[in-house]
């Protein structure tokens, strides 16, 4: 077989393969007997049909397309090989020439196909990053108070009308053309959180128990999402939250303190706990600002295409153009993003093991609330596990080279990376927190909706947390 790649840009290459006659007989042969068990022929038992015979009755033609079907895929692989490529996408073969019926001639095709680009990188060894500096207010403090408090409260029931922030018990359905697309009863919401269908904060305020609205809001789910529906919502109950005194008897009652005071103090310093967490995940993210700006990254034009088509048609916006403009500028930062990830991690020759990869997808998993199992299952199935590999390996990239470079804050100080993030020396990062340049990936099937994107609810109400629960070992109240 001889094979020769001609670049047509930086993202895309056009492959010329010739293979003789004698490379293609396995292939011949392969396709006599699948031929040969599919045909029946007085006189012979089915598979054993000789070539002479199956060529009179389904032709030599028939024969050599079907031998071509099978050796394309390995051809082309081989000159994939040969031209040391990293494709990305599906390929457009287009053969240009076939043997004769009588044997004489070669396989002649081409293809296009969209490549990794070759990447120029900068010295990942001498980078300097600047993060906010670390200060906590006494708003911080105040915050981590009334966050404690609400934990704390209770709910009790009013005889009013539903103001923001109230908490609701409601019963809620949606039809398009009088006909029940989704429905749901006795749901509790928080009014003013925005976690359910558009417009249903609006729709509830003003409203007492036993009485019901209707207003018109496009489905966030299902095989009909963003196609506007009728929305009917009744009142079953109104409550609002009742939360305990500031003073000692609180402190004693959230955490192991005696007084207000103590406690504050505790909280003031978890506040600069995580306001230390956080100047690290931003030092990740400046980072890799600071990469995409000093790297041009050429990117696949037909790759974003089908991209931007496949999230379009998702949301039900192809003759969007404006949105489709938004679209197409975070699919390219994203896959950009990936591309510079993808080339540090082959420069820093980075491995992914399994307890990397488990950790993965269980963290996925939460994401989809599916179980861990089910949804390794699902991944494994749909083929996506080498996705999932190298979503790991870029994240791993990423904290390599954020291991290397120097952090400072805005004063000026030398941050120890590790203290704020642990692990992070031995590139390792929080999975839990999203990277940029993750909006576009190799999709996924997960949950119910990998076989039915019908299976998705029409709306997504959430519940509110109960009051007055014993704190986890997590809260502040147990710090």
């Amino acid at each position: 077989m001889k094979s020769a790649v001609e670049t047509l840009n930086p993202t895309r290459v056009k492959l010329t393969v010739e293979v003789p006659f004698d490379e293609l007989k396995p292939s011949l042969d392969r396709a006599y007997k699948t031929i040969g068990s599919q045909v029946q022929v007085p006189g012979f038992r089915k598979g054993h049909v000789p070539p002479r015979i199956i060529d009179q009755r389904v032709g030599r033609g028939a024969v050599l397309e079907e031998a071509v079907n099978d050796a394309l895929p390995h051809f082309y692989a081989q000159a994939v090989e040969e031209g040391d490529l990293r494709p990305l996408g599906q390929p457009k073969v287009d053969v240009t020439e076939v043997p004769d019926a009588a044997g004489d001639g070669d396989l002649k095709f081409t293809v296009e196909v969209d490549v990794r680009p070759e990447i120029t990188l900068p010295d990942l060894d001498n980078i300097e990053v600047t993060v906010d500096d670390v200060v906590v207010t006494e708003e911080d403090v105040d915050q981590q108070v009334e966050s404690l408090r609400e934990r704390f409260g209770t709910l009790k029931p009013v005889d009013r009308v539903v103001g923001d922030g109230d908490f609701v018990s409601i019963d809620i359905r949606a039809e398009i053309d009088g006909n029940e697309i989704d429905s749901v009863k006795g749901v509790n919401y928080q009014v003013g959180t925005g976690t359910m269908i558009a417009g249903i904060d609006e729709a509830l305020t003003g409203l007492s128990a036993g009485e019901t609205t209707t207003f018109v809001a496009p489905l966030a789910g299902g095989d009909r999402a963003g196609e506007d529906s009728q929305v009917t919502v009744t009142v079953q109950s109104v409550k609002e939250r009742e939360l305990p005194e500031l003073d000692d008897d609180f402190a004693q009652l959230a955490s192991e303190f005696d007084t207000l005071g103590e406690l504050r103090e505790n909280l003031r310093e978890q506040a600069g706990t995580t306001k230390k967490y956080e100047q690290g995940l931003q030092a990740r993210e400046r980072l890799l600002e600071h990469l995409t700006a000093a790297v041009e990254v050429p990117v696949p034009e037909g790759l974003i295409a089908d991209e931007v088509h496949r999230h379009l048609e998702g949301e039900n916006r192809l003759e969007d153009d404006e949105h489709r403009a938004e679209v197409e500028t975070e699919a390219r930062k994203a896959f950009g993003t990936q591309l510079l990830l993808d080339s540090i991690a082959e420069k820093e020759e980075v491995q992914v093991n399994q307890q990397e990869l488990i950790e993965y997808l269980v963290m996925s998993s939460r994401q989809y609330g599916m179980d861990p199992n089910q949804f390794a299952k699902t991944v494994d199935e749909a083929g996506q596990i080498p996705a999932m590999v190298q979503e790991v390996a870029r994240r791993k990239a990423l904290a390599v080279v954020l291991s290397k470079a120097t952090i400072k804050d805005a004063s000026g100080n030398v941050i120890d990376l590790d203290l704020l993030v642990p692990g992070a020396e031995d590139g390792d990062l929080p999975f839990d927190e999203p990277l940029q340049g993750e909006a576009v990936e190799l999709p996924v099937p997960t949950g119910p909706a990998a076989a039915d994107p019908s299976a998705l609810p029409a709306f997504a109400p959430m519940g509110f947390e109960p009051m007055g629960f014993e704190p986890d070992d997590d809260s502040p109240a147990k710090a």
